[in-house]
């Protein structure tokens, strides 16, 4: 792959809480040493209760996307019922094999309750209480190892995650510029404002990464 590609050398997140899962991501894509934009989407919404994060190359990143919206509302259409989480990392799984040069997280609520994967380059697919993908991982997993557990109630699965997702901005050159933030239960997706992000970092004592 050439050096130049334009990749999301991220720090992407996937929590599940007791009552849902949280999704979280920065926003910064880097060419090689250079930061190529600063607001870069990274967390997308894949159906009323479906949502995916991505680490990897942007131009597959984005197929990728397209691709499993219109295969959840094909499936969506001829079931009539929305698809199980661990059916979208499946579908994802199987096609990431493929040859997409791609890390993904797909979480989701189904009638089983809230469910995040994470799926590999290779098509493996495990299922977490937290994970992170992307070149700041090692610096979110800490900050994640310390403060989960598993009856947290939405709030506190968001305040960690912009908490982890601030370890590794300020660590790992590849992430930072912003953070996007969803959580998702028996109500649907929900985007969290940056306005309440900003405020819930404030109120931990960080600035909103510049």
């Amino acid at each position: 792959m050439a050096e130049d590609v334009l990749k999301t050398g991220t720090t992407t997140i996937g929590i599940r809480y007791k009552d849902g899962v949280v999704l979280a991501t920065d926003q910064r894509a880097t060419m090689s040493n250079i930061i190529a934009h600063s607001n870069v989407q990274k967390l997308y919404q894949l159906s009323d209760n479906l949502g995916m994060t991505i680490a990897g190359v942007v131009g597959d990143a984005q197929l990728m996307v397209r691709y499993m919206q219109s295969e959840i509302a094909l499936y969506e259409m001829k079931k009539g019922a929305p698809m199980s989480v661990n059916a979208a990392a499946t579908y994802v799984a199987n096609a990431i094999r493929q040859g997409f040069y791609l890390g993904l997280i797909v979480g989701g609520y189904d009638k089983t309750g809230g469910h995040v994967f994470s799926i590999d380059g290779a098509g493996g697919y495990i299922e977490d209480n937290f994970m992170s993908v992307g070149s700041g991982s090692v610096f979110a997993l800490g900050a994640l190892q310390a403060a989960y557990k598993e009856d947290m109630s939405k709030d506190e699965a968001v305040d960690v995650a912009v908490t982890a997702l601030n370890s590794a901005i300020k660590r790992d050159s590849a992430s930072g510029d912003g953070m996007l933030v969803a959580y998702i239960d028996a109500d649907g997706y929900h985007d969290v404002p940056n306005e309440e992000i900003r405020t819930r970092l404030a109120s931990q004592g960080y600035k909103y990464p510049n």
